[in-house]
């Protein structure tokens, strides 16, 4: 490290090496300054104060005894935390920073005024203590950081409140319970150029899934204004998730997830009045409308893919976009301590026992389940009427409330997305959360039992009442290795991040119509003809595409994302994706989808799967699937996609459902495109050679097999004892297709909920020889070890 002088030192002059003298936030800034810029990260130039400098304070002050002694107080109780901090920060706002320092501190920010080419330029003052940001403590948000600082006067003074923000009572609070010492401890202050982020936007990027740890994403969250609303959780920012695999695919644009967050509000520089900034609503044109276009977001995550490789592991980032120059840049790094701290192998999963439905949804946090009585706190001063290990129900959160949420079995707030504070903090605690339910605080009482669940992927839902569940640990390591392509059904995308961990060898079935009905919520007909359904179900798509262009833009971006979404856990592995075998009554029960669908007296026989792609009621929303699956393959990039036809009765039908998809651009083999089709008519046995020519594979889909080979309704409560996929006669037919399938040369696995719920029926494949067999996720381990077991009789 050069110094500029004893006190200061220049961000380009410093690296990770240095976080003894600057703290972790600077000595990263100076690291991607001196090593990063060259790639084309742009980090807004400063200085930092050192920690000899904070020494010098403390000493020519002399005011550590009598801290000391206030500490000492408060950890043999004598007094509360709340008055030992304010004791503590009212010594050192008294005390004067040493002449030299302030000469210094005043130096520098001339001379970054020179460099930045702007008179008194607006700065943002930062604390980066010696501890913070270390990779199994991340202090977040302990410290203090003032914003818009303009002059030598103000600047001067918001330093001292900075070294006074060494004590905040959430800072005492965390430093006990990581066990540092608070006097060996020391401050630096990060004083660096600010970005006109109030004309534009600002947020948070983290380089692994915050919540299931899935390595290969990049989660971007991002709002209007200054990044304080963000990180402190009063707004519901956007959210994109980009793929890192794909980032360097020419051509290829791998954002898996756009959200578009409420924004409600946003921070700006204030002008008079005594503060540097202030909160105001957001314009009502920027609430819908993304704070990021796609290029950006991109950009973004090529930084952060650079910052992860050079750091060697998950990060932490802030990002700030200037309205003036229209530049995106980088203005903190820190190190990710949750998942990354966890073990990569061994993991547990929660279920509730009974279905229930919830009163309350928002995003998931901590992937748990909690139950308890609701303690509704508005205000951080309320926090001594919490009683342990209830349920903290909020607006939002910051750091002074982390002494209550260590003591909270759960929490859950109004506003808030997954990188707020109560987020970021929930996770490091353990802490299960739902964040942003929009008004918790409003439907919840006082000491109402409740039970939250964050461990069904994306979304967290809040049930009235304490509802029964059960957890399991898996330990993905210990599972024997297989013969068998052994893979996964994966139902929903905002569930696909929970599951990678096991050692699956791709997504055996994706089910279109659980995107169509959990994401899209429309009909896709309805979509391209709103004028054909009633008025409130037109209300109500004008709605949800009111950040589209239209209607097919909405259905093609939805689903081409929740299908990327689904494709992308098990990468380069195949993800094998079935196109929309929605039954007339489940199609019926979408938005507008009444005005589209015949009333038929058996549906499971009737217009569904592949009649419905070519047929002229349906032709064009197949046209919109084809669509959203040309661009998951190549603008996305998830080149593994497989498409797999289902309930396809004929050789002449799978010609003209081959033939629609080709003229919507999904051609068989074109850019190594493979087309699978479902098994599960007996036609399909036994004119398996035949199918066989046309397609690079079968999925034996068990269940509707088993239907129609013993003439079961499947649905029906009083055939169920009937209904049996180890039916002799069933077992004979998947027997025979095995057989014709390899005689043709092509692949054959099965993807129906046989082998997940039987033993037996998984050792029947396995002798057989079928190539995959797909499980559901929480049967993986224990049929797995079925598996291996029959393979190894074989021997």
């Amino acid at each position: 490290m050069i110094r500029t002088s004893p006190g200061v030192v220049w961000f380009d002059q410093i690296g990770m090496e240095d976080v003894g003298s600057v703290g972790g936030k600077n000595a990263s800034l100076g690291e991607m300054v001196r090593k990063l810029t060259q790639s084309g990260v742009r980090v807004p130039a400063g200085f930092a104060t050192t920690a000899d400098a904070y020494r010098e304070f403390m000493a020519d002050n002399g005011i550590e005894p009598a801290m000391q002694e206030r500490i000492g107080c408060y950890q043999s109780g004598r007094i509360a935390l709340e008055q030992a901090g304010i004791e503590i920060r009212e010594l050192i706002l008294s005390a004067r920073l040493p002449d030299r320092l302030a000469r210094d501190i005043c130096a520098a920010y001339d001379q970054l005024a020179g460099r930045v080419g702007v008179k008194d330029p607006s700065v943002a003052v930062r604390s980066s203590a010696t501890a913070e940001d270390l990779p199994d403590a991340s202090f977040a948000g302990q410290q203090e950081t003032f914003l818009n600082i303009r002059g030598h006067r103000a600047l001067l003074d918001a330093c001292l409140n900075c070294f006074a923000s060494l004590f905040t009572d959430r800072a005492i609070s965390y430093r006990e319970a990581k066990g540092f010492d608070h006097f060996s401890v020391a401050l630096s202050i990060g004083i660096q150029q600010m970005v006109r982020s109030d004309l534009a936007g600002s947020g948070v990027i983290f380089t692994i899934d915050t919540e299931t740890g899935f390595p290969h994403v990049a989660v971007i969250s991002a709002a209007w204004g200054l990044g304080e609303t963000v990180v402190q959780g009063s707004v519901d920012p956007d959210k994109y998730v980009v793929f890192k695999p794909l980032l360097a695919t020419e051509g290829a644009c791998p954002i898996i997830e756009k959200t578009c967050g409420a924004k409600a509000v946003r921070m700006i520089y204030a002008h008079g009045g005594g503060k540097n900034t202030r909160i105001v609503a957001t314009r009502q044109s920027q609430r819908s409308r993304f704070v990021l276009n796609e290029a950006e977001i991109v950009e973004l995550a090529h930084w952060a893919l650079l910052v992860e490789k050079h750091y060697g592991r998950p990060m932490d980032l802030e990002w700030a976009k200037d309205g003036e120059s229209g530049l995106i840049y980088l203005v903190q790094a820190r190190p990710e301590t949750v998942q990354s701290g966890r073990s990569g192998a061994a993991f547990r999963t929660y279920r509730l026992k009974t279905k229930a439905q919830p009163i309350l949804a928002g995003a998931a946090v901590g992937g748990a389940i909690a139950s308890g009585k609701a303690c509704i706190l508005r205000e951080a001063a309320d926090i001594a009427r919490f009683p342990d290990g209830a349920i903290l129900v909020t607006g939002n959160t910051d750091p002074d409330w982390v002494p209550v949420m260590k003591r909270a079995a759960g929490i859950v707030t109004d506003h808030g997305g997954s990188t707020s504070h109560a987020a970021i903090v929930s996770r490091e605690l353990g802490v299960p959360a739902v964040i942003g339910t929009g008004h918790a605080t409003a439907l919840l009482k006082e000491g109402q039992p409740i039970t939250l669940s964050s461990a069904g992927g994306e979304q967290g839902f809040v049930y009235d009442g304490l509802l029964d569940f059960e957890s399991e640990e898996i330990d993905p390591g210990s599972l024997p290795a297989t013969r068998t392509q052994v893979m996964v059904n994966i139902a929903e995308p905002a569930s696909a991040f929970q599951w990678w961990r096991l050692p699956a060898r791709g997504v055996g079935l994706a089910r279109m119509e659980f995107i169509i009905n959990t994401l899209i919520k429309v009909h896709p007909m309805a979509l391209l003809h709103p004028e054909r359904t009633g008025a409130a179900d037109r209300r109500k798509i004008h709605e949800l595409i009111k950040d589209h262009a239209d209607g097919a833009d909405y259905f093609v971006d939805l689903l081409s994302r929740g299908i990327a979404r689904l494709a992308a856990p098990y990468y380069p592995h195949p993800a094998i994706v079935r196109l929309s075998d929605f039954k007339t009554n489940e199609y019926a029960h979408l938005i507008g989808g009444s005005a589209f669908e015949p009333c038929e007296e058996n549906p499971m026989l009737g217009f569904r799967g592949a009649s419905r792609y070519y047929h002229e009621r349906y032709r064009e929303g197949f046209a919109l699937e084809c669509r959203a699956l040309k661009r998951v393959r190549d603008v996305i990039g998830f080149a593994n996609v497989i498409i797999m036809v289902p309930f396809c009765r004929t050789p002449a039908e799978a010609d003209l459902v081959l033939a629609a998809m080709a003229d919507n651009g999904l051609r068989r083999g074109e850019r190594g495109l493979q087309i699978y089709m479902m098994c599960e008519i007996p036609s399909n046995v036994v004119l398996a050679t035949e199918f066989a020519g046309r397609f690079d594979g079968f999925s034996i889909g068990s269940n509707d097999l088993t239907q129609l080979v013993l003439g079961v309704d499947r649905d029906s409560e009083f055939l169920a004892a009937l209904f049996d996929e180890r039916d002799e006669a069933v077992k004979i037919m998947i027997g025979d297709v095995i057989a014709k399938a390899h005689a043709a040369g092509i692949k054959i696995g099965i993807c129906g909920q046989g082998p997940s719920d039987h033993a037996d029926f998984a050792e029947f494949l396995v002798e057989q020889g079928i190539d995959s067999i797909s499980l559901n996720p929480d049967s993986f381990a224990k049929a797995v070890r079925t598996i291996a077991q029959a393979e190894a009789g074989e021997g």
